[in-house]
């Protein structure tokens, strides 16, 4: 198949040049452009985190083994790859998801009985991510936080100005806050902030990415 020999191709090109070089960056750049739209996909509301872990990892780890197994071209595709990273990933956030609600539940039992009221937030420790940020990643926090048009820090949470894309998507990139923690932070829940993030935030993101190339 063409199209995947031309991954290939561009995947041992990378690896020819040092991490961090513009070189492997580009080639990288292009390996994600043109994968995008193969990999798994799912319709969940954590499918971008998934994926952005994905992104991550296989920047890390598709020339040396950083954090994970390296790449091994004889033994899959790199879709196939990535796909199933992305697979193992997705049922990571479903199994914390229900484990939240597990817990949750508990709480909410523990306080009716108790006769407490109030909204009850939950705090799940997520496990930090690699502090080693990609250039790609860099290049997205450097656009995040420049925010040259000011269109980021306009957007923002109705009568919140200060919970807007800007200060959301700098909480999400590794080493991402987790949403249980940005909702105390701002003391919002986390349906709210989360729904506004998907609808406002990650359509501005993935327009970055894709004027740079990235998607």
């Amino acid at each position: 198949m063409p199209e995947m020999d031309e991954l290939q191709e561009l995947v041992i090109e990378a690896c020819r040049h040092p991490p961090g070089s513009p070189q492997r960056q580009r080639a990288l750049t292009k390996v994600i452009r043109l994968t995008s739209r193969k990999l798994w996909w799912e319709n969940v509301a954590y499918y971008e985190d998934a994926l952005q872990q994905t992104w991550v990892y296989f920047c890390q780890n598709v020339c040396e083994a950083t954090t994970g197994r390296k790449y091994d071209p004889t033994q899959s595709s790199v879709v196939t790859w990535l796909s199933a990273y992305l697979k193992r990933r997705l049922q990571d956030f479903y199994i914390q998801g229900r484990e939240q609600e597990t817990r949750r539940a508990s709480v909410r039992g523990m306080a009716s009985r108790s006769g407490e009221t109030g909204e009850l937030i939950d705090p799940v420790d997520n496990l930090a991510a690699n502090p080693d940020v990609p250039p790609i990643l860099q290049d997205v926090r450097d656009w995040v936080e420049a925010d040259g048009s000011g269109d980021l820090v306009k957007t923002h949470i109705k009568g919140r100005p200060e919970v807007n894309c800007q200060a959301l998507l700098l909480r999400r990139l590794p080493p991402e806050a987790s949403w249980e923690e940005i909702s105390a932070e701002f003391g919002l829940p986390i349906s709210t902030l989360s729904s506004f993030y998907q609808r406002q935030c990650l359509p501005r993101l993935r327009k970055f990415g894709e004027s740079e190339g990235y998607l």
